[in-house]
This record gives structure tokens, sequence and C-alpha cells, in this order.
């Protein structure tokens, strides 16, 4: 076996993994022995300890009596959360941008470009501190908020809405749940049918408006549950109500600005691949500009956005530590608070490379499966 280029291929790689086992492992004893001759701690129990701290704004219930895992849990939902917010702002953004910056007026065209030479040429830790000195210029202290609605108000505190909450309706999220997995499954027949018959059926049509009717009896039916919560100002600061802090804001607006920028050239360059003729055959149907666009262009130029765009997004991830700067508290920052705290600084740093590793594979495993969907096969 050996003797084939096959063999030799196989061999050459289980001996460079063996190499690479040896020095991890002679590296790690190496250093569990020097850690435990200078009595520094090494092991995982630091994580069912509790945290000991808070965290100013989460997207999942937490309280310091929390263990250390459960935290790091809470950052992790700290961190996804911004990611996919920054993910379909900028992707929408970024491709009204590209279609800009070919449009035939001067102006629409010059202040797209502005924006991608903006963010294309600015370091993104200065975009956010930018971002965040605004807000303490222009906003006022919380004892003179503005009050723009009943129940809304805009200060350095952040903004401040009226909450819905539904109580004793948790049923509701499961009846939405499963409409989506029936639309999705509808639209999986309804393309199986169109691609042996020719003719599309309404299924998607059908059970979307009959999903909505049934959501919708179901919602009037547990409105008694539905109650709306306002803030209230006491000892300096609004409690209650749904509030956005100017961190989040801040790290919202500047990474959005920032990959924007980057996504709308991707989409310049991918809508500059369509042939000519395609535009000409476009037009010779009487489509309007936004029909090419919507019907011809952007559907061919996905295959040559769709690559470049993983990377962005896997950007986007890794932007989303830069968090640290402006005080909103993510998984980045979390473990760094829990390292401070236990002393457990290897266990940490591998956790966080290991949970970046995991969602960044995961991200570009989606992005190359839709990838292989879009992609042109050949037979």
């Amino acid at each position: 076996m050996l003797g084939t280029a096959k063999g030799r291929a196989i061999a050459i790689q289980v001996l460079v993994v063996a190499i690479a086992a040896a020095a991890l492992y002679v590296v790690g004893t190496a250093t569990a022995a020097n850690l435990k001759a200078k009595g520094i701690p090494l092991g995982w129990d630091f994580l069912f300890r509790p945290a000991g701290f808070q965290i100013a704004e989460t997207i999942l219930p937490y309280s310091p009596r929390d263990p250390n895992w459960w935290a790091a849990i809470v950052g992790i939902a700290n961190s996804l959360f911004v990611s996919v917010l920054v993910v379909v702002f900028a992707s929408f953004l970024g491709l009204a941008i590209g279609i800009a910056r070919l449009s035939p007026n001067p102006l629409v065209r010059g202040t797209a470009r502005c924006w991608v030479e903006i963010a294309r040429n600015t370091p993104v830790i200065v975009l956010l501190i930018f971002t965040y000195s605004i807000w303490w210029k222009l906003l006022p202290q919380s004892t003179e908020a503005w009050h723009l609605a009943p129940g809304t108000h805009l200060s350095l505190r952040g903004l401040v809405l009226p909450a819905i909450r539904w109580e004793g309706a948790a049923w509701l999220w499961w009846m939405a749940l499963a409409w989506i997995v029936v639309v999705a499954a509808a639209s999986r027949i309804a393309a199986w049918r169109q691609a042996a018959t020719g003719v599309r059926p309404p299924f998607v049509l059908a059970s979307v408006a009959g999903g909505l009717l049934m959501l919708g009896a179901a919602a009037l039916s547990a409105s008694d549950g539905i109650v709306v919560e306002f803030a209230e100002y006491r000892r300096g600061n609004f409690f209650g109500g749904w509030q956005i802090t100017p961190e989040l804001t801040t790290i919202l607006v500047g990474l959005t600005f920032y990959t924007a920028g980057f996504i709308g050239e991707i989409v310049r360059g991918g809508i500059l691949a369509i042939p000519r003729g395609q535009w000409d055959a476009a037009r010779a149907l009487s489509l309007r500009r936004g029909q090419i666009y919507r019907l011809v262009v952007v559907p061919q130029a996905l295959r040559a956005i769709v690559p470049p765009l993983n990377s962005q997004y896997i950007n986007v991830v890794k932007n989303s530590t830069l968090a640290i700067a402006v005080g909103y508290q993510d998984f980045m920052t979390v473990m760094g608070t829990v390292i401070n705290r236990t002393s457990h600084a290897i266990e940490g740093i591998v956790m966080i490379l290991g949970v970046f590793l995991v969602l960044n594979l995961a991200l570009s495993s989606l992005m190359n499966w839709y990838n292989r969907r879009i992609a042109i096969v050949e037979r």
C-alpha cells in the first residue's frame, strides 16, 4: 500500500498528526508540572463555583449566584445576539450599498462610495469609540431624559421602551415553531411537485394563511395574559420596561457600518461578474430595473458573492469581542472576569479558543452548504 501515491499520502498525514499530538502532550505535561510547582491551580472545577459577579445586560436569565459555566453560556448568548443582528443588518445594508455603487445617479453612487471608503479604511475599534462618544455628546442625563412617547425615554442610560410580556401562554411559542416547520415542509413538497410536473402548487401560501389565522385566533384567546410594563424612574435610574443600552447600540451600529462597507464591495463585484447579455435579455423582456436585479442579476451573482461573504460573517463573530472597548459584556468580557476571579487563565483561554472555533466552523459549514445549494451542477 505504501508503494502507491495514496498510501504514501496517508502515511505522511498519519505521521504529521502523530508528531503534532506528541508535541501537544509534551507541552501540556510540562505546563502542568510548572504550574503545579508554582502553586497555580489547574482544572475545571472552577466552572461549578458561583460566579459572584453581575452581568449588566443579558439575553438569558442570570444572577451572581449562578455557576461560572452558566455565566459563560450567558456571555456566548450575548455574543451570538450581537453577531446575528449585525449579520442581518449588514447584509441588507451591504446589498443596498453594492447596488447603489452601480447607480447611474452620481449622488447615490458617491454616497455609497463614501460609506465604503470610510468603512474599509478606518479601524473598527475607532468606529466603535467614535460612535460611543456621540451618545455622551448628544444625549442628556437620566434626570432630563427625552420623553419621546408615553413610556419611552431616551438618555445616557439608553432607550427605554414599554415591554409587552405574555404570561401563561408559552404554548403559543410552540405553535409558532410548529407552524414554521409546516411552512418549510410545504415549501419542500411544492418544490418537488414543481420539479416533477412543472407546476408549483400553492402549498406554501395555504400553509402561511392557515398558520396566521390559527395564531391570530390563539393569540386572541390568550389575550388575558398580555401585560404591558412601563418603566419607572427611581433612585437615578429606570426600572422595568425594555431597555436598550448605549453599549449595545454602539456595538450594533459600529459593526454594522463597518461590515456593510465590505459586503457592499462584495455585492458590487458579484453584480459586475454577470455577463452583459443577461442585462440585455432582461431589458428585452421589458423588465424594470428593480425586477432585473431581483429576478435575474442577484440570484446569479450569489454564486460569486457567497464565498467571500462567508469570511465577512466569520469576521463579525470575531469582531464582536471588541465589545469590551465600549463596556458591553459579551463572551470575551465574561471570560476575562472569570479568569481574573479564579486564576484559571489557561482553562479560560482554552474555552475562548474552543468556543470561537466551534462557532466559526459551524457558520462556515452553513455557508458552504448554502453555496453548494446554489452552485451550478454540471450533468
